[in-house]
């Protein structure tokens, strides 16, 4: 989730390299679309792409261009959140601060798959290793994506933010599933500049943006890996998941939700956190853009209590007991989609 609690998925996973984070807050002012003369007048001007050629070309900005800037969120009920994020670039290695500028002290290091948090109230430094890198983490791994499948792509024209031209793309979804997304694309590298996912009536539920950027900037690896390691005096706490797959923790999809594949499953061991959470499961799923997020526990009386569905910008968080146990589902997803997932998890052992 990372910058800083829960910000939109995708611009998260930019930023920070986790797919499925469990944390973010949210963006910038809604920005006005292109007038629809100006759409068709400059779209007039670019070769059309396809949804994939638009993705690829984001992710690989994401990955290959260093930049210093200030990146806000905000979300439809008011919250907003702020960061200044670092980020370099040294062939197949890539280094990132985040510093939070809002709520509780934090920042965020993350090289390749490693990733350090300090918090300085508490004088902890938590370590973990997160898998999932870059925008769209699952887009990349495969030429079969099945992106467009469930989702087209459209130029809508140009605007500008932070001080850069940018094209507008809308990745608009093909069921009632997904989310859609309106993104700013930086014109000459194609790293993503601002982002915001929109629901079926057109309401902007998260927005996400630099409002200050400075790319290629003179962003040292070697200094940021220094700052990484400066762990001396603080209390080291190792976020520790091991792998696994749902099948051997007992739990299965009965039908499979169109487009959503599994990504990873991760068990937490015992004695690794709080009371009631030894053995829990955390399953990832994504259709390349969004992602969820089934977390499931024993069932506590005293800790469960509320079922329901929660929303808050565009993460929708649903709480369901079934039998014995006690699912979390997470996902920038529409409520139907948390349903349907909770409909179809089903205990097999």
């Amino acid at each position: 989730m990372e910058i800083f609690p829960r910000t939109s998925f995708i611009m998260a996973a930019l930023l920070t390299g986790g797919a499925a984070m469990a944390q973010a807050e949210e963006a910038l002012v809604l920005a006005q679309a292109p007038a629809h003369g100006q759409q068709a007048s400059s779209a007039a001007h670019y070769p059309e792409r396809s949804v994939s050629e638009w993705l690829l070309r984001m992710h690989e900005a994401s990955k290959l261009r260093s930049y210093i800037g200030t990146f806000v969120v905000l979300s439809n009920n008011g919250s907003m959140s702020s960061a200044r994020i670092w980020h370099a670039c040294e062939g197949d290695q890539q280094v990132e601060r985040v510093e939070s500028l809002t709520g509780a002290p934090r920042s965020t290091f993350r090289r390749n798959n490693e990733v350090v948090t300090f918090l300085p109230e508490l004088r902890v430094a938590r370590t973990e290793k997160r898998e999932s890198l870059g925008l769209f983490p699952n887009l990349i791994k495969s030429s079969d994506s099945s992106i467009p499948d469930f989702y087209s792509a459209r130029r809508l024209g140009g605007d500008r933010v932070a001080g850069f031209a940018a094209d507008v793309v809308q990745l608009a979804p093909k069921d009632n599933l997904r989310y859609g997304y309106r993104i700013w694309s930086e014109r000459k590298s194609g790293l993503v500049v601002k982002l915001q996912t929109i629901d079926a009536d057109g309401t902007v539920l998260e927005q996400a943006a630099f409002s200050e950027l400075q790319l290629d900037a003179p962003v040292r690896i070697d200094k940021l890996n220094q700052m990484m390691s400066a762990t001396e005096g603080w209390r080291i706490e190792k976020a520790e998941a091991l792998k696994t797959t749902a099948a051997a923790e007992g739990w299965h999809l009965k039908s499979a939700i169109a487009g959503f594949k599994p990504i990873n499953c991760y068990k937490r061991p015992v004695g690794a956190g709080g009371a009631g959470s030894d053995g829990a499961i955390h399953w990832i799923f994504s259709d390349g853009l969004a992602a969820v997020s089934l977390f499931v526990e024993q069932y506590d009386a005293k800790r469960h209590a509320q079922e329901g569905i929660f929303a808050s910008g565009a993460t929708q968080t649903l709480t369901r007991r079934i039998q014995d146990w006690w699912l979390t589902a997470v996902g920038e997803v529409p409520s139907q989609t948390l349903n349907a997932f909770a409909q179809s998890l089903e205990r097999r052992k």
